[in-house]
């Protein structure tokens, strides 16, 4: 990735992406398995696809690419009479919702970053600072527009972009995606138990909502400014976001420190983990009291 970004090569950043946003829906082994075996879509395989110019009128460009609603199951798509020139079903991914992704994916970095990524970051960044305050720069720059992409959600953008910007050192890609958050649901229901939702008046469902004002994403930040991460790492910045979420993270997830989730507590009624780290300052809020 930093070879990518530093040579502005498109095709290599998109490959990147295209296998980090293939791990939403499924666990990551299971994912990354399925990729081990049949191979991922690429820049190379989708650009030569569509120059032997497939007959569906939806592959013309990334404005064009909606609705195609391509299903490997039934090999049936929304324009069925083309569907024999289509390269969309040649490329063998898990299944046809990452197939589409990957067209919509490639004709935005073709036709709306103009196959210059690294540029038009850079250029949505710039274009944020002058409007929005620092915390929302993030959102508004990147993920706002490439939600417009097929398939991908805030979490699974904001988590991409963020470890592509903190792995730069063009100037300020690494602070911006240092003062990023990812919230899923281990994150959000964290939040939600030890009642720090409550206590900033930011009660809500787990979903897109957690990137907005004032919720998850904006929270975390605020902690993150009262934890000195040089503490940690003399090498981290001292406000460093992304690495208290994923502390959080770790706290939860059944892979690491296997904590705080729905496996080691009955939602139904507050949390009796006395062995946990934050037990004595948590409100124990049930997740889903009976």
């Amino acid at each position: 990735m930093q070879k990518a970004i530093f040579t502005n090569n498109t095709s290599l950043i998109f490959d990147w992406l295209m296998t980090a946003f293939s791990f939403q829906g499924i666990s990551d082994r299971v994912a990354q398995g399925y990729i081990d075996r049949n191979g991922n879509a690429s820049w190379a395989s989708i650009a030569s696809g569509l120059a032997r110019l497939p007959p569906c009128p939806l592959l013309k460009n990334f404005w064009s690419y909606d609705g195609c609603r391509y299903d490997k199951l039934s090999s049936c798509c929304s324009e069925p009479e083309h569907s024999a020139g289509c390269c969309v079903p040649t490329h063998r991914l898990r299944n046809g919702r990452l197939n589409q992704m990957a067209y919509s994916l490639f004709f935005f970095m073709r036709d709306i970053a103009r196959n210059d990524f690294v540029g038009w970051v850079d250029n949505q960044i710039a274009d944020a600072r002058k409007t929005h305050p620092q915390s929302r720069v993030f959102h508004e720059a990147l993920v706002e527009p490439m939600k417009g992409i097929y398939g991908v959600s805030d979490k699974i953008l904001t988590m991409a972009l963020s470890t592509m910007l903190l792995s730069s050192d063009r100037p300020g890609w690494f602070d911006l995606g240092a003062q990023t958050a990812v919230i899923d649901s281990l994150v959000h229901n964290f939040m939600h138990r030890t009642g720090t939702l409550r206590r900033f008046d930011a009660n809500h469902a787990y979903g897109p909502a957690c990137y907005g004002p004032g919720k998850c994403a904006d929270i975390i930040g605020l902690i993150s400014a009262q934890i000195d991460a040089r503490k940690f790492n003399r090498r981290f910045p001292s406000r460093f976001t992304r690495f208290i979420q994923h502390g959080i993270w770790r706290h939860c997830a059944a892979d690491a420190l296997d904590t705080c989730n729905g496996h080691q507590i009955d939602d139904r009624k507050s949390c009796q983990n006395r062995g946990c780290c934050v037990f004595a300052g948590c409100s124990k809020i049930a997740l889903k009291p009976s």
